[in-house]
C-alpha cells in the first residue's frame, strides 16, 4: 500500500494537471472571442467608410447607405441594392465612353443603304436608268452647258468645221486637202483645240456625239465625214466633193481648185 507521501504528491501534480488544463483552455476562449471581435470590427469599420464615401457624392445624388448596425456579417437589402446601382453606374459610364469615341472618331461608316458599290453594302445602290429612257439624264453642270453651247455656236459658223490641233500632223493633211485644193464656199470654219480654252472638253464631246475622240475631226452639216486618212482616201478616190455635197445639199458648192500632180 502506498505510503501517505506518495499519495500527497500524486494528488498534488492531479491537481496541478487540472489547473493547468483550465488555463490552456481559458486562453484559448479568450482568444477566440478575440478573433470574432477583430472580425466585427473589420466589417464595421468597412462598412462605415463605404456610407462616408457615399455620403460625400455629389449634391442631389441618390446616397443608399448601408444599415448593417449589428456587424453579423450578412448581406442585407441595403447592400443588394447598392450592389445593383453600382452595376447601374458602370453600364451608363461605359456606353458614355462608347458614344464619345464614336463622336471622336474620324471616319465615320456609312449606312449600308447609302453606300453605292458592290456587294451587300450596295442594297440601296441606285443604277442609272438605260440612255434614251425617262431619268436617264444625270443634272448637268455649269461646265457642260457651257461647252454644250460653245459647240452649238461653233456648228453656226460654216457647214463644214475642222476640229484640229495645230501641231498635229494629220490635222494638217486635212485642212491641206479642204483648203488648198478645193474651193468651199462658204469656206470650212477651223477650230484648233489646243488654242481653245474649253479644247479638252470640246474634244470628249465631240468624242461621244461622233464616236470620233481624235483629232482631225471633219463635221458636215453637224455628221462627222473622219479625220486625216479618211479625207486623204476620198480625195484620192474623187468622192470628197460628192459626200460633202449630199451631206450638205446647196448650202455648200465644192470644186477642185487644182488637180493632183501625176
Amino acid at each position: 500500500m502506498p505510503s501517505q507521501r506518495r499519495l500527497r504528491v500524486l494528488t498534488y501534480l492531479v491537481l496541478a494537471g487540472v489547473v493547468t488544463l483550465l488555463f490552456f483552455t481559458s486562453q484559448a476562449r479568450h482568444s477566440r472571442d478575440a478573433d470574432t471581435r477583430s472580425l466585427q470590427d473589420f466589417y464595421s469599420k468597412t462598412v462605415n467608410a463605404m456610407g462616408k464615401g457615399h455620403a460625400a457624392a455629389a449634391p442631389g445624388q441618390h446616397v443608399i447607405a448601408d444599415h448593417d448596425v449589428d456587424a453579423d456579417g450578412d448581406i442585407d437589402d441595403d447592400d443588394t441594392a447598392l450592389a445593383r446601382e453600382m452595376a447601374a453606374r458602370l453600364r451608363q459610364a461605359e456606353q458614355k465612353a462608347k458614344d464619345n469615341a464614336k463622336a471622336k472618331a474620324p471616319n465615320k461608316p456609312e449606312f449600308p443603304e447609302e453606300v453605292i458599290g458592290v456587294g451587300s453594302s450596295a442594297g440601296g445602290q441606285k443604277k442609272p436608268a438605260p440612255k434614251g429612257k425617262p431619268g436617264s439624264e444625270l443634272e448637268e453642270t455649269e461646265e457642260d452647258r457651257e461647252v454644250k453651247a460653245e459647240l452649238n455656236a461653233i456648228l453656226k459658223k460654216s457647214p463644214i468645221i475642222i476640229f484640229s490641233k495645230s501641231y498635229c500632223p494629220y490635222s494638217k493633211k486635212a485642212k491641206g486637202i479642204l483648203l488648198d485644193r478645193y474651193t468651199i464656199e462658204p469656206a470650212p470654219y477651223v477650230v484648233e483645240l489646243d488654242k481653245h480654252p474649253l479644247g479638252p472638253k470640246l474634244q470628249a464631246k465631240l468624242g461621244e456625239m461622233t464616236g470620233r475622240k481624235t483629232v482631225p475631226n471633219v463635221m458636215v452639216d453637224g455628221n462627222s465625214i473622219g479625220g486625216g486618212d479618211d479625207i486623204a482616201k476620198m480625195d484620192d478616190e474623187k468622192t470628197l466633193a460628192d459626200k460633202i455635197t449630199s451631206l450638205s445639199g446647196k448650202r455648200v458648192e465644192v470644186s477642185l481648185r487644182f488637180q493632183k500632180a501625176g
